[in-house]
C-alpha cells in the first residue's frame, strides 16, 4: 500500500490501530446479529481486528470499511479477496443489526434507530447519520470532498484521467461497488457506497457515494435498503 499523505492542519490526526469486536446480541444501541437472522457461526459474528482509525476535525472514523462477517453480509462477487480489500457489503437492516422479523428493509423503522445507532459496529462506535456524514464532507472541503477522501490508488481511470484521490485526510475511501438482493454485484473500481443510519422512506435509506469520475461526495436517499453497501463506523 502506498504511504498516505496527510493534511497538516489542526484537528487532523491518524490514530493508532485498535482491536475491536463486533456487536453481540446482548448489546444496547442496536447491537447484535444482523438482518440476516443471526450472527455467522455459533460463537457470534466474525470481524477483522486492528481497524485503522483517523481523526478528522471533531470526528474519529474507521479508516477502512467494516469487515464484519455477520449473516446476510457478502463479499463482492462472493470472493473473499474482495472482503479483505474492500470490507463486506450489507443490506440496511443487517448494518443496523435489526432483527429479520422487523422487515425493516421494506417498512419504516425510525423508532428503532437510536441517536447514535451502534448497529454492527464495535462497542463505542456507531453507524453515522446523514447529518454526521455532512459534518465530515463540510470539514474536508464541501464540493471537492470526494477527491480528498478517496485513496491515492485503486480507482479506475475516466476518459484518460485518473479517478484516484489525494487522500489528504487518511480516510482512504476505496471503490468497493455494491450488490443487490438478487445476488448481482456491480461497480468495483468505479464507485463506493456507504450506508447512513438515516431512513428516507419505508424502502429507502440515505447513503454516501463516491465515483471515479467525480470530485464530490453524493448524498442519496433513494438507495434501496435491500441493496448491499459498505459501512464505515464513527466513534461515539
Amino acid at each position: 500500500m502506498k504511504t498516505r499523505s496527510f493534511l497538516l492542519a489542526a484537528g487532523v490526526s491518524l490514530a493508532m490501530a485498535l482491536t475491536f469486536s463486533c456487536s453481540s446480541p446482548d448489546d444496547d444501541g442496536g447491537g447484535g446479529s444482523g438482518g440476516g437472522g443471526g450472527s455467522s457461526g455459533s460463537g457470534g459474528s466474525t470481524c477483522s481486528a486492528n481497524f485503522r482509525t483517523v481523526t478528522i476535525g471533531t470526528q474519529t472514523w474507521m479508516a477502512e470499511n467494516l469487515n464484519c462477517n455477520v449473516e446476510g453480509s457478502k463479499c463482492y462477487d462472493n470472493d473473499p479477496a474482495n472482503c479483505a480489500k474492500y470490507g463486506r457489503l450489507y443490506d440496511w437492516a443487517t448494518a443496523m443489526a435489526l432483527p429479520p422479523d422487523s422487515l425493516c428493509n421494506v417498512r419504516r423503522c425510525v423508532s428503532q434507530i437510536k441517536t447514535k445507532h451502534r448497529g454492527i459496529c464495535p462497542s463505542g462506535w456507531h453507524i453515522p447519520s446523514d447529518d454526521e456524514w455532512d459534518v465530515l464532507t463540510d470539514y474536508v472541503g464541501g464540493y471537492a470532498a470526494g477527491t480528498k477522501l478517496k485513496a491515492t490508488s485503486g480507482w479506475n481511470d475516466y476518459q484518460g484521467a485518473s479517478g484516484n484521490g489525494t487522500d489528504e485526510f487518511g480516510f482512504t475511501a476505496l471503490p468497493g461497488g455494491d450488490g443487490d438482493s438478487g445476488g448481482d454485484f456491480d461497480g468495483v473500481g468505479d464507485y463506493g457506497v456507504w450506508w447512513s443510519a438515516t431512513e428516507h422512506s419505508a424502502t429507502n435509506a440515505y447513503s454516501r457515494d463516491m465515483y471515479y469520475h467525480d470530485v464530490n461526495v453524493s448524498s442519496y436517499g433513494n438507495g434501496f435498503k435491500s441493496n448491499l453497501y459498505s459501512v464505515r463506523c464513527l466513534q461515539d
